[in-house]
């Protein structure tokens, strides 16, 4: 079977998160959305994100689901759950990148979990990142639903007590948040350790940027001289 760009670029994305270290061994999962479908492909249980193969990537067809959740060992059951379920229920959510990497978690449980405008990185996600204070779960029961309610238009999804998931069109721009989404939660931390008063910029400032990042959209770029990279160091992502 030919293997699509799609499931190249999932393999990359997989592999650059191992790279910076945000992924959690054979934990955590990456889907992205058949072209006009809600089938979705998605990492298989028991892998490394740092040998994840495009061919590796476990096709889900949505009319299976049931029978997919039979066999565990193929696919991670609150893998089908959430993504499954997001993927259906969010227009937006082409692809979906969960992780439970270091800052993004650690902002995921302090009882403010608010991303504040403080600098410019910061900024790019003022009043666009949606939050879960319900966490009840390994996302095996009901925290689908709830999840893809909260999620609403916005690209990020703060799951407290538990990590950060983002939802985009495309591969490039899932992950472009992801990656500058733990560079602001590590400034942000960062900020709250020096135990400083925050300076924070003003709503209008912060409301300005955030639309001027809508417009400054570098997540193809971004990706594509990160795949230029995987291409000489490790080829072997696309096969």
């Amino acid at each position: 079977m030919e293997i699509s760009e799609l499931q190249k670029d999932l393999a990359a994305a997989f592999r650059w998160t191992a790279k910076l270290n945000m992924h959690e061994g054979i934990a955590n999962h990456f889907s992205v959305c058949m072209p006009d479908s809600n089938d979705f492909y998605v990492n298989g249980s028991g892998m490394h994100f740092s040998t994840i193969k495009a061919s590796d990537l476990v096709l889900v067809e949505q009319n299976k689901i049931k029978e997919i959740k039979k066999n565990p060992d193929l696919v991670d059951p609150t893998a089908i759950n959430i993504h499954g379920t997001i993927h259906k229920k969010v227009p937006h959510a082409r692809c979906i990148l969960h992780v439970h990497s270091k800052y993004a978690t650690i902002l995921a449980c302090l009882e403010d979990k608010v991303m504040k405008p403080i600098d410019q990185n910061t900024m790019r996600f003022y009043e666009k990142v949606s939050i879960d204070y319900d966490y009840d779960g390994m996302g095996l029961g009901d925290e689908a639903e709830r999840l893809s309610t909260i999620l609403g238009d916005n690209p990020i999804l703060l799951m407290g007590n538990h990590g950060v998931l983002t939802a985009a069109d495309s591969v490039a721009q899932a992950f472009d948040y992801l990656y500058h989404f733990e560079k602001s939660c590590e400034t942000l931390v960062g900020a709250y350790q020096t135990g400083k008063k925050l300076h924070l910029a003003s709503h209008e400032v912060a409301t300005k940027t955030a639309r001027q990042w809508e417009k400054y959209d570098a997540s193809d770029l971004h990706f594509n001289a990160l795949k230029a990279i995987l291409d000489k160091e490790e080829p072997d992502y696309k096969k």
